[in-house]
């Protein structure tokens, strides 16, 4: 039993939103609030809400939020009496939650052994499946040969999953469809395990293949009192990581929920848990459920809960680390109306929703009644490609989910973000679908809707292109010409638009001409455009460098604003006849290469591993070829755009 031991000073080892959210909650239970930061962070708006906060090391993870000496250091020099690890980095790490205790400090979390257990996939079905919780079917043995892992799969059968035992957020994890793919599946899998978790062992699963993703929040005590906070549906997701979670499911009647917390709650006392954990389940489409995994850790998705059950979850984390014993009984426990968080992240609509970096240069977000926004970010903030793409995190609440989803439709709508690419347009197309407003979800929502990953001609409207050509002509160039039309050329992923506006009279009314047309009038105030004309368009509209960033009636478009007009001369595009570069999607760090010069290669071939904000991508072959020039070899650092490979 812990003995009670007040928090006074609290060490926040984490960066971002979540630190920012603890440092919260620390403040009003009177605890003073200490963070840390990289060198890419030193000055991240998330040190704004910290008392005090120490340099730990340098950008990559591995240098500093990863380095648990440092953080230990951090924490003696800060004065600190306790730990919170927030979540990812170490905060599943039963060896660092062992090295606070023997500085002398509290850990806020589970105990380093239920850390180990659940932190062990293989080691975690062990226990759960003695307390009679239900499991996947697969192999979880010590046999990690390939060829013994092969013939395990074959024995488990199509399709079946590869997943890293020691980690979770959908990295080490490969879905294997085709025997033929199970040997390069299984060598990714265990190089990205063995990277973001330093274990690449894995466990083999029977791939469930349209089930929901249904988790239950577990708050648990030191003095044996442990109960469940109801259910999360995370059924939408991509790349095996949540875009949007709500509490609770409509997939859950009053039984199957009573049935599935039960459950959560005997796999939380396998391991005699304590503190605050996530339980996280395959519900499939005939009413079974299987345990998947424990998170012995603060959710990204807690926020649904709080809303909902109108209780503070950080707090209680606190409370409990400092031995207070729940003053909350299962019994006692009824939600309150419908709650649904979006995920905002850094990542490029225009390549497929890959990574993105850059510098917020516009940071508006909603607020009124029923909306909440976590985040470590504004206006200046830069995104780099260390860490997670997630910037933010909306959560709304209204009396039921209808309510709940229409709150959510609105606020993405209103939300703003310039200079960075983000994902609001995926979010919204979610929210604004008959299937998502009905609460129809699997974990292949997104799968099945491949035409929500890319952007069609419908969301890019005259319109947004008005929008882009006013702000373009509000902003003094070089290359206007008193008296002349100005040409101006947009290019955007499914259209480009090549005008020439001409001034008429000395207002603020253009004739636009060229392969759109419109006699229309600008109005211009900070960011804000109105272009009106036959018909009326108002939205936001800014440039960047040669970009132009359009917002309008909740959607976001990135135009190219084309080269200024060269009298007198001809532009020529050189290039190799025949050979065709091969580019880096976004900027990352070169993992490995699999192609030399001289060789051939057909169309999907696997040239290049490249690892982004923790995720690592294949860059293939776009048709078949020679290879001709070798660009990287593995550790470099590459930026968007950098040439790969030449294939001719």
């Amino acid at each position: 039993m812990k003995v009670a031991r007040r928090i006074t000073r609290l060490l926040i080892a984490n960066r971002g939103e979540i630190a920012v959210r603890i440092a919260k909650a620390a403040r009003a239970n009177g605890i003073v609030a200490l963070g840390v930061y990289s060198d890419a962070d030193a000055h991240a708006a998330f040190l704004d809400a910290m008392d005090d906060a120490l340099r730990i090391g340098g950008a990559p993870a591995s240098e500093s939020y990863l380095d648990g000496a440092h953080i230990l250091e951090a924490a003696r020099t800060l004065n600190a009496d306790a730990v919170h690890p927030g979540y990812g980095f170490l905060s599943e790490r039963g060896t660092f939650a062992r090295s606070v205790e023997a500085a002398g400090l509290i850990f806020v979390g589970p105990s380093p052994d239920a850390l180990e257990a659940m932190g062990d996939k293989i080691e975690a079905k062990r226990r759960v499946r003695d307390y009679g919780v239900p499991v996947v079917p697969g192999y979880d043995g010590e046999d990690q040969s390939a060829k013994s892992l092969r013939h395990e799969a074959k024995r488990i059968g199509l399709p079946v999953l590869i997943k890293a035992s020691a980690g979770g957020g959908g990295r080490g994890m490969r879905v294997v469809e085709d025997f033929s793919t199970f040997e390069e599946a299984l060598e990714a899998a265990k190089r990205e395990a063995l990277a973001a978790f330093g274990d690449a062992t894995v466990l083999l699963e029977r791939y469930v293949q349209r089930p929901r993703h249904i988790e239950f929040q577990i708050l648990a005590d030191a003095f044996g009192n442990t109960i469940h906070l109801g259910e999360r549906e995370c059924s939408i997701q991509r790349r095996h990581q949540k875009v949007v979670e709500e509490a609770p499911s409509v997939a859950l009647n009053r039984e199957l929920r009573a049935e599935m917390g039960n459950a959560a709650v005997r796999a939380a006392r396998s391991v005699g848990y304590t503190n605050a954990g996530t339980v996280e389940f395959l519900l499939d489409e005939d009413g079974a459920f299987y345990f998947l995994e424990m998170n012995a850790r603060l959710q990204v998705e807690h926020p649904v809960t709080e809303a909902v059950y109108g209780l503070d979850l950080v707090q209680w984390q606190l409370r409990i680390a400092s031995g207070e014993p729940l003053t909350i009984a299962q019994t006692s426990v009824r939600p309150n109306g419908w709650a649904i968080e979006a995920r905002i992240t850094a990542e490029n609509p225009q390549t497929g929703y890959l990574p993105a970096s850059g510098t917020i240069t516009v940071w508006e977000p909603p607020d009124g009644p029923g909306i909440r926004l976590d985040t470590g970010v504004r206006a200046g903030s830069n995104i780099s490609i260390y860490y997670d793409s997630m910037i933010a995190k909306l959560i709304v609440w209204d009396d039921d989910r209808a309510s709940a989803v229409a709150r959510l439709t609105h606020a993405l709508e209103r939300f703003r973000i310039d200079g960075v690419p983000t994902n609001l347009p995926l979010l919204l197309r979610i929210a604004r679908d008959p299937a998502f407003r009905d609460g129809a979800l699997t974990t292949r929502f997104l799968e099945e809707r491949p035409e929500f990953m890319r952007p069609t001609p419908a969301e890019e409207p005259d319109g947004a292109f008005l929008l882009a050509i006013g702000a373009a002509l509000a902003t003094p160039r070089a290359w206007r010409i008193g008296g002349v039309g100005i040409p101006i050329t947009l290019r955007g992923q499914q259209r480009t638009v090549q005008v020439v506006a001409s001034h008429r009279g000395s207002g603020n009314e253009w004739n636009v001409d060229g392969n759109l047309q419109a006699d229309v009038a600008f109005t211009v105030d900070g960011g804000r455009v109105v272009a009106t004309g036959a018909s009326r368009y108002a939205g936001r509209a800014s440039l960047h460098d040669d970009e132009v960033d359009v917002s309008l009636e909740g959607n976001t478009f990135r135009f190219a604003l084309g080269d200024p007009p060269r009298l007198g001369t001809v532009t020529h595009s050189k290039s190799r006849r025949g050979h065709e570069a091969v580019i880096a999607p976004m900027p990352g760090k070169i993992v490995k290469v699999m192609v030399r010069e001289g060789d051939d290669v057909a169309e999907r071939d696997l040239l290049v591993v490249l690892e982004a904000m923790k995720m690592e991508h294949r860059i293939e072959a776009p048709h078949a070829g020679k290879v001709r020039r070798v660009e990287v070899a593995p550790g470099a650092l590459v930026s968007s755009g950098a040439m790969l490979v030449e294939i001719g």
